[in-house]
């Protein structure tokens, strides 16, 4: 009977999961370690959504807030890789605090988007989702994480997004959604590796301009 709960509380909808997380606004502020501690049932792949799916937005991050905030997907996507089952991140970043009311506001914001994605989710291509395949789609994760410390505007977008498609593929065990996550995020690391290697540091500023034009 435990196992059974388990499972149906795993493929819950990601709206219902993400309202869940309110839970935990008691007081004006709340720290990551709260939100940690109110979520560890969920695994790592809900702690990276919440942190994945903000970055996932096409908005500009200031150079060096694109680092602080990549700094969690990084850790998480690691301890996705060597396969831990409880989230840890270090004290400085358990003790940060942020406000109640806005990361509500936020989760209001995302929770229309999950509900249109939602609909498209069902449990399928299970062996992606499983623990081998979940370690190398966490190796995957780290790089894409990696490439949002570049300070290129918007470079946070793409490889956010793949790693928000695979952690909501993971919870949903929708091995669809991880790969369509693995494909985005990897064509985009590939595609700014290919740029350094052919023109140089100066690839950056290629893909500066390039992504200015295209929202301009």
């Amino acid at each position: 009977m435990p196992e059974q709960i388990h499972t149906e509380e795993h493929i819950r909808s990601l709206s219902e999961l993400l309202e869940d997380t309110k839970s935990v606004l008691i007081g004006k502020t709340v720290s990551v370690a709260m939100l940690v501690e109110a979520l560890h049932e969920r695994g790592i792949a809900m702690i990276l959504l919440i942190f994945a799916a903000p970055m996932a937005l096409p908005l500009p991050v200031p150079p060096g807030i694109n680092i602080m905030l990549a700094t969690p997907l990084i850790l998480l996507t690691a301890q996705q890789a060597i396969g831990r089952r409880t989230v840890w991140l270090p004290q400085k970043t358990m003790r940060k605090e942020f406000d109640s009311k806005g990361f509500s506001k936020l989760i209001d914001g995302v929770v229309p988007w999950m509900k249109r994605i939602e609909i498209l989710l069902r449990p399928r291509l299970g062996f992606l989702t499983r623990d081998g395949a979940s370690r190398l789609f966490g190796i995957l994760g780290v790089i894409m994480a990696l490439t949002v410390c570049i300070p290129v505007p918007l470079t946070n977008t793409v490889p956010s997004l793949g790693i928000a498609l695979m952690s909501v593929g993971f919870m949903m065990r929708d091995g669809l959604a991880v790969l369509a996550g693995a494909l985005i995020g990897t064509a985009w690391v590939c595609m700014l590796a290919v740029a350094v290697l052919v023109f140089g540091p100066e690839a950056f500023d290629i893909v500066k301009e390039t992504i200015k034009s295209i929202i301009m």
